[in-house]
C-alpha cells in the first residue's frame, strides 16, 4: 500500500508524463488515482505548468470533488474524475487529454474503428465516442460512465473535446490514453490512405484474450 508521500510523487509523475508522450498541450490534461481507503482521490492543481509541478502540489479530494488537502485550486475536470469514481468502483485512475489525432476523430463525431490488432488487444474493439457535454458539472462523467459501462475499451473520445481512459490505477489510465493516441494516429492516417478495413469480430476475440490473459509475465 503506498503512503501518502508516496503516491504524490506517483501522480506527479504521471502528470508530467501526459506532456513527455505528447498528449497535452500547456496546462491541459490531468492524471488522478484512488486512494487506498476508496472514499478520496488525488489529482493535479488547476493551472500549473508541468514544468512547475510539484508532487506537494498535488490536491486531495472526497468523491463528491470537495477539496480535503491541498492549498491550490484542484484540476477543473475534478468533478468529472469524481463521478467515475462514484459510479464505476472498479476505477481506481482517470486521465483526461486532448491529445491530437483523438481529438480529431471526435471532431468528426466518429468512434474509432478497431483496424489494428494493437485495438484488439488493449481496447477489445472500436474506441467508442461519447456526448457532447460542457465542463463544470457531472455532465461530462455522466457521458463517460455511460459509454464505458459495459464495454471492453478503457478510453472514450468525447464529441468535440478529447479522451478520458481510466484503469485499475493511473499508470494504467496513463496507458491507455497512450495507446488511444497512437492507435488514433494510425487509423487517421490510413483514412488518409484508403479505406480502413476492419478485424473481424471473432479474431478481435481472440486477440483481447491473448493480450489480457497471456501476454506479458503473468504471475510475477
Amino acid at each position: 500500500m503506498s503512503s501518502k508521500k508516496e503516491l504524490r510523487a506517483k501522480v506527479c509523475k504521471l502528470n508530467i508524463d501526459l506532456q513527455r508522450y505528447g498528449l497535452v498541450a500547456w496546462t491541459a490534461g490531468n492524471v488522478s488515482e484512488r486512494m487506498s481507503d476508496g472514499k478520496r482521490f488525488m489529482i493535479k492543481p488547476s493551472g500549473v505548468s508541468y514544468e512547475d509541478l510539484k508532487p506537494s502540489q498535488m490536491i486531495i479530494c472526497d468523491l463528491d470533488g470537495n477539496v480535503l488537502e491541498g492549498e491550490l485550486s484542484p484540476s477543473s475536470d475534478t468533478h468529472t474524475h469524481a463521478y467515475i469514481y462514484r459510479r464505476m468502483k472498479e476505477v481506481g485512475g482517470v486521465v483526461h487529454t486532448h491529445s491530437n489525432y483523438a481529438a480529431a476523430w471526435s471532431a468528426i463525431h466518429s468512434s474509432i474503428p478497431c483496424a489494428l490488432t494493437a485495438m484488439a488487444d488493449e481496447f477489445g474493439g472500436e474506441i467508442p465516442l461519447g456526448p457532447f457535454a460542457l465542463i463544470g458539472n457531472d455532465a461530462i462523467g455522466k457521458g463517460v460512465v455511460e459509454t464505458l459501462t459495459g464495454h471492453r475499451s478503457s478510453a472514450v473520445i468525447m464529441k468535440n473535446h478529447g479522451v478520458f481512459s481510466i484503469g485499475k490505477d493511473a499508470t494504467a489510465a496513463v496507458k491507455s490514453a497512450v495507446m488511444c493516441e497512437d492507435v488514433a494516429k494510425t487509423t487517421w492516417i490510413a483514412k488518409t490512405l484508403g479505406n480502413l478495413q476492419l478485424i473481424d469480430q471473432e479474431s478481435i476475440d481472440k486477440l483481447y484474450d491473448r493480450y489480457q490473459n497471456i501476454y506479458g509475465q503473468r504471475g510475477k
